[in-house]
């Protein structure tokens, strides 16, 4: 059940990603926005992977990789350097990967018994 409730809290994370994503400037379109949403995708595509194999432990650290090289994209974009995403929608987006963060956890520690 933890699986179904990680893929659509990604999938509303994506959803509210896409509309941060717009109002990059013209120059980072195709630069950070382009490689923020291949990693949100990539991150969908994990967990709908993970989901479906029946031995998920690497596939759920590739997940746990991924998570973190979203954030970490995210926060670049809301750095004082660029502030291409405004703190309000930098904060909520953070809260939305930290949830996915945590049902991640979860449902690692349910794999390893």
């Amino acid at each position: 059940m933890e699986e179904l409730k990680i893929l659509q809290k990604t999938y509303d994370m994506i959803l509210y990603g896409n509309i941060c994503l717009r109002q990059f400037p013209k120059s980072e379109k195709y630069a950070l926005a382009s490689d923020i949403k291949e990693s949100m995708y990539a991150l969908l595509r994990l967990i709908i992977t993970a989901n479906k194999r029946y031995y998920k432990k690497t596939t759920l650290q590739d997940i746990d990789v991924e998570i973190d090289t979203l954030r970490t994209l995210i926060r670049l974009s809301a750095d004082k350097e660029f502030m291409f995403l405004p703190l309000r929608k930098y904060e909520n987006w953070s809260r939305m990967l930290a949830e996915i963060g945590k049902m991640l956890g979860g449902w690692m520690k349910s794999v390893k018994q």
